[in-house]
């Protein structure tokens, strides 16, 4: 169960990572949207950090906090603004992370999803189709409604219950439209941290824990986590070999969202009965939840000649056996440290963590 703590961006850990990996041959500059989520956010940390000032991420206005060297402003809803960007870096690759995935806010304001989700990836893709830029855009699980046993292909109609995952299934139409030759991942749960602390799902787990709240989980929603150190390592190398069209990029361990905040109360030591499972049958129906969204990518499996994600967790003895199994603690000590060790990082691909908005600014900033 050891794991060797990973050093920070701020330098405060001491971790020899061995000989630095050679640069690849990839398009730059190079655009990442969507930092304030999970996957972008680690993905422009990643990039940046290999390649320097030609990535840059940009930002919502209203997200001052998130203000770091690399990172402008820019609405992607104003096409004008985007095409300004555009014009000024003539960048050579896209990350198009951005979206909002907020389920009930979608749910209530769906012309704000529509923006956010479609206008938004409209305005980047047809910039990056005039520059002939390379696009990989993410999408999600999610496009899907679920279905006994999950292992959804490619080829299967998306059928999504949420506007979001309607608006997501829109976009990939729209990519896919402009840019034919683009490279659309659906992805599943993210694990990695969040600029804001609570944009993922161990951050929403962690929080209730941490504050004696209770928090309620399905058992019968079942995702594909992937560490985003892994979802990083597999865009550079389709940046250096890209692939077109659209793929599955889940990981191969499916677990429920109720299983996930299992492992994270063990992992980090919190009171076992504050965790409760539920049915979807059990709760409100706003906003509405999928049931096993569960993703087949053997497809990308096979394009790639290998499975490019290890699973989440890394140790397969933290995967859950039964449904009180985060109350043993027999020959385990866990805290929040060891989350961030074992879960938000994967200790099979040791790396850097990008700093939270409370590590960079404070905790009393926001509060």
């Amino acid at each position: 169960m050891d794991a060797k703590q990973p050093r920070r961006s701020d330098g405060a850990f001491d971790l020899d990572l061995g000989p630095a990996t050679p640069h690849r041959a990839i398009p730059l500059p190079m655009l990442v949207t969507g930092i304030a989520g999970v996957p972008g956010y680690n993905a422009f940390h990643y990039f940046r950090q290999r390649y320097g000032d030609q990535v840059v991420g940009i930002r919502q206005p209203k997200m001052w906090p998130l203000d770091r060297e690399g990172i402008v402003v820019c609405d992607i809803e104003d096409a004008d603004a985007v095409e300004a960007l555009w014009n000024t870096h003539r960048f050579a690759s896209l990350l198009n992370c951005a979206g909002g995935c907020r389920l009930k806010p979608c749910e209530l304001d769906p012309e704000m999803a529509h923006r956010v989700n479609v206008l938004g990836t409209e305005n980047m893709l047809r910039c990056a189709r005039r520059s002939g830029a390379l696009v990989i855009h993410l999408s999600i699980d999610l496009v899907f409604g679920g279905r006994d046993g999950g292992n959804y292909r490619e080829s299967d109609t998306p059928d999504p219950v949420t506007v979001y995952g309607a608006k997501m299934a829109e976009a990939e139409r729209i990519v896919l439209s402009l840019r034919p030759d683009a490279c659309v991942l659906r992805i599943s749960l993210p694990m990695g941290v969040s600029f804001s602390g609570h944009a993922g799902a161990i951050d929403w787990i962690s929080s209730r824990f941490k504050q004696d709240k209770p928090a309620t989980l399905l058992i019968d929603e079942f995702r594909s986590p992937t560490y985003t150190d892994c979802l990083n390592e597999l865009m550079e190398r389709l940046l250096e070999r890209p692939l077109c069209g659209l793929y599955h990029a889940g990981g191969p361990r499916r677990l429920s969202l109720f299983e996930i905040a299992q492992i994270v109360n063990r992992v980090g030591g919190y009171a076992p009965d504050l965790l409760m499972g539920r049915l979807r049958s059990e709760i409100g129906t706003m906003p509405p939840r999928a049931g096993d969204v569960s993703m087949n990518s053997s497809k990308l499996y096979d394009a790639l000649g290998e499975c490019p994600f290890d699973g989440w967790p890394n140790d397969g003895s933290l995967v859950p056996t039964h449904q009180d199994w985060h109350h043993d603690r027999r020959g385990f000590v866990g805290s929040a440290d060891t989350v961030t060790r074992l879960l938000y990082q994967n200790p099979g691909r040791l790396s850097e963590i990008p700093l939270s908005r409370e590590e960079r600014w404070g905790v009393g900033r926001f509060s």
